[in-house]
C-alpha cells in the first residue's frame, strides 16, 4: 500500500490508534486518513486500490482496537464533517458531530433530541449502532443519511433502508457515513435543557464517567435468546446477570469491570487490549455458566491480536 492517492487532508502511515480510543489501547493502523472535506473523501476512495480495506472510525468511544493494530486504512472524519444545521424541525448533523453537541444545539432551537445528550460518541456511530437511552432510539427520529461507499459512490439512504434493530443497523461494511438528517419533536428549550441536566446528573451518579471506559460493554439480553428482533424486550439488564455471576469488580491485568456499574469495563491505567477483551470473554463465560445467557458484546473489537513471542 505504498502508492496511496494524493489528499488534501492528513494521511499518516503506521499511526498508533490508542490515543484515538476512549479505552486508550490499540496498535497501529497501516494508514490513518483524516479527510479535509467531502470532496477529499470521495476522491480518495475512488482512487484507492479496490483490494485495500477501509474502516470508518468515529471518536473511538465504543471500540477496542487490538494490540496488533489494523491492516487497512482507517478513515476518521473531523472538522470538515461536524457541522450542525437546523431548519424547522429538521436537524442536519455531520457524522463527526458529537451526540452531546447535537442534543444541546437542538434543545436551543426547541427540538427534542435529548436522548443523545448522555450517549458518548459521534452521530456516525449513533446511526450505525442505533444508539439510544431513556426509551428513545436514533431510529425513532432519523429521516435519512448520506453515505460514501468503499468505491466512492455517494448515496442517500432512508431510515428504512438501514433496517434498524436493537443496537444494530445494516449499514454496509466499509461505507463511510458523512451526515444524518433528523426530524425532531418540538419542546420548550428550558424544559429540554433541564431534562438533559437531570439525565447527566443521574448518569454521573451511576456510571464511572471519570474513568477510561467505552460505555456499556454488553448488550442487554433480548429475552433469553438475543435474537435482536424488533419485538424483543430488554427488561433483563446485562449488569444484573454480571452481578449474579459474581463478576462485579472482576480484574484481568489492567482491566476491570467497574465496581460502580458492572456492565462498564475500565482501563485502570495499564491495560492492554488483550486484558480488556480477555476480561470480557471471562465475564461472558461466567454469565453463561451461572444463568445460561450468552451476553453479546456491545463494544466493537477490531484488528489483530499480538502473537506471543
Amino acid at each position: 500500500m505504498s502508492d496511496m492517492p494524493a489528499v488534501r487532508g492528513r494521511l499518516t502511515q503506521g499511526r498508533p490508534l490508542s490515543d484515538l480510543t476512549w479505552l486508550r489501547v490499540g496498535g497501529p493502523a497501516d494508514w490513518l486518513f483524516q479527510p479535509a472535506d467531502m470532496q477529499d473523501l470521495y476522491a480518495f476512495l475512488v482512487s484507492l486500490p479496490p483490494d485495500v480495506e477501509v474502516f470508518p472510525m468515529g471518536v473511538g468511544s465504543n471500540l477496542i482496537v487490538r494490540d496488533g493494530g489494523l491492516r487497512c486504512v482507517v478513515i476518521r472524519l473531523g472538522r470538515g464533517f461536524n457541522q450542525i444545521e437546523i431548519t424547522g424541525s429538521r436537524v442536519v448533523a455531520g457524522a463527526a458531530a458529537l451526540d452531546a453537541h447535537v442534543a444541546r444545539k437542538a434543545a436551543d432551537a426547541g427540538l427534542d433530541l435529548t436522548f443523545l445528550r448522555t450517549i458518548p460518541g459521534s452521530i456516525g456511530g449513533a446511526v450505525r449502532m442505533n444508539a439510544g437511552c431513556y426509551g428513545s432510539y436514533t431510529a425513532d427520529v432519523l429521516v435519512e443519511v448520506q453515505v460514501v461507499s468503499r468505491t466512492g459512490e455517494v448515496s442517500t439512504l432512508s431510515a428504512s433502508d438501514l433496517h434498524f434493530g436493537y443496537r444494530h443497523s445494516t449499514l454496509t461494511e466499509g461505507a463511510v457515513l458523512t451526515k444524518a438528517i433528523f426530524d425532531a419533536p418540538r419542546g420548550d428549550p428550558d424544559t429540554l435543557h433541564a431534562r438533559m441536566a437531570d439525565q447527566l446528573a443521574k448518569r454521573d451518579a451511576t456510571q464511572p464517567t471519570k474513568e477510561r471506559s467505552a460505555g456499556s460493554t454488553f448488550r442487554n439480553p433480548s429475552g433469553f435468546s438475543s435474537t435482536g428482533r424488533s419485538d424483543d424486550v430488554h427488561d433483563l439488564k446485562a449488569w444484573k446477570v454480571i452481578d449474579d455471576a459474581g463478576m462485579r469488580g472482576a480484574r484481568l491485568g489492567g482491566a476491570q469491570m467497574s465496581e460502580m456499574h458492572s456492565n462498564f469495563m475500565v482501563n485502570t491505567g495499564r491495560a492492554t487490549a488483550a486484558d480488556l477483551e480477555g476480561l470480557g470473554e471471562e465475564v461472558r463465560k461466567k454469565v453463561y455458566d451461572s444463568s445460561g445467557i450468552t451476553l453479546e458484546w456491545e463494544i466493537m473489537r477490531i484488528g489483530e491480536k499480538l502473537s506471543p513471542d
